[in-house]
């Protein structure tokens, strides 16, 4: 298939010739009404969509454009990691207001980057006019045997990718107007999805994974509920940034980390070797007529954080 189809006329048209010329080898098949993609034999379609809108995930002195490119994408990114999927493509609707008309190349490049970094072309999208910026990204992977969020098991052991509390920290002091320390401005800037690590935590019999979106406690509910049992976390234990503190990083969101349900004999104790990153054990799955979370701190049951919701 060619890198792209020729395109018609039009000022829409141009500004899709002006971000493929951005992109380059990075888009492929771009220019026909639908994507065309080759499923390996024996593997499943894993496909998920994440919006990342101005003024509810992020504002505009906040970020550069650069980053919210790269960021909306790696968001989206991160839910194949929660399935343990191989990426294939992703595809990118673009909602873009005049006031951010001169940006699109920068935002396409922050897109362009989260790309390279997980080795996944951009295979189509849409764009429109709007009144604010909203960057949708579909995303698709396969896997032979996806990572569920309801396979946990009374027994397993709770693990968290990463470094907690960055996110929330950042964010926290950019609502009042301060500047974040550098680390957690990292963290919420340029979140990194756990693909390579999520596969290599299935092949080694993780039972269950979610990606920590809106707040570790949050998310651990979700697991919980659809996994029928309860999950004890000890937020003692929880791995967090040195310049916040483990209830605030229980309830951080966009983390982007996974939260992962594995059997007591599991290996992987050489996790952090190969991927120089954090896996932090911090509770245990346990048999529970109503599912839930239970947190305790130092022994002692305390009241769960609340994450992230947009309709609360």
């Amino acid at each position: 298939m060619p890198t792209t189809t020729p395109l018609g006329p039009g000022g829409e048209f141009d500004l899709i010739r002006e971000l493929l010329a951005r992109w380059g080898s990075r888009a492929r098949g771009i220019g026909d009404d639908a994507a065309v993609i080759a499923v390996p034999a024996g593997e499943r379609l894993v496909v998920s969509t994440d919006s990342s809108v101005e003024a509810v995930h992020f504002r505009r002195g906040w970020l550069t454009p650069r980053e919210i490119g790269y960021r909306a994408t790696a968001a989206a990114l991160s839910d194949l990691a929660a399935m343990a999927a191989t990426p294939l493509g992703i595809l990118v609707a673009l909602a873009l207001p005049t006031a951010w008309r001169a940006e699109v190349g920068e935002i396409a490049d922050g897109i362009g980057d989260a790309v390279d970094l997980c080795g996944v072309p951009i295979v189509g999208g849409d764009l429109t006019a709007a009144t604010d910026l909203a960057i949708t990204v579909t995303v698709m992977g396969t896997a032979i045997a996806p990572l569920a969020r309801s396979g946990a098991r009374p027994g397993d052991r709770i693990w968290v990718t990463g470094t907690l509390g960055g996110p929330g920290r950042a964010v926290a002091a950019l609502s009042d107007n301060a500047a974040p320390d550098a680390e957690s401005r990292a963290r919420f800037a340029r979140p990194v999805p756990r693909l390579r690590e999520a596969r290599w935590l299935a092949a080694r019999g993780a039972t269950a994974a979610i990606d920590i979106s809106d707040g570790l406690i949050a998310d651990a509910g979700h697991l919980a509920s659809a996994s029928a049992v309860r999950l004890v976390i000890e937020l003692d234990r929880l791995p967090h940034v040195a310049a916040t503190d483990v209830i605030a990083a229980a309830g951080s969101g966009e983390e982007y980390e996974l939260l992962v349900t594995l059997p007591p004999s599991a290996a992987v104790h050489d996790f952090e070797q190969a991927f120089r990153v954090p896996f932090t054990e911090i509770g245990r799955v346990t048999a529970a007529d109503t599912p839930g979370v239970e947190a305790t701190y130092r022994g002692e049951r305390v009241a769960p954080p609340r994450g992230y919701d947009h309709f609360s």
